[in-house]
């Protein structure tokens, strides 16, 4: 293995782990917290709504 292959599958490497543990996060904080705020927003706006009609 040459040298320039050597840093090319390093760096092909580094970018492969860091998708990897972007995607990761994402899937496990980001979008479960985007969902809760979305539903909770929701479940504020029909409250308000329920108590205006009445």
């Amino acid at each position: 293995m040459e040298f320039q292959q050597f840093i090319g599958f390093i760096i092909f490497l580094t970018v492969f782990t860091m998708g990897f543990w972007m995607l990761l996060f994402l899937l496990s904080f980001v979008v479960p917290y985007w969902l809760f705020g979305y539903f909770k927003e929701e479940a504020k706006l029909r409250r308000e709504a329920k108590k205006k009609n009445k």
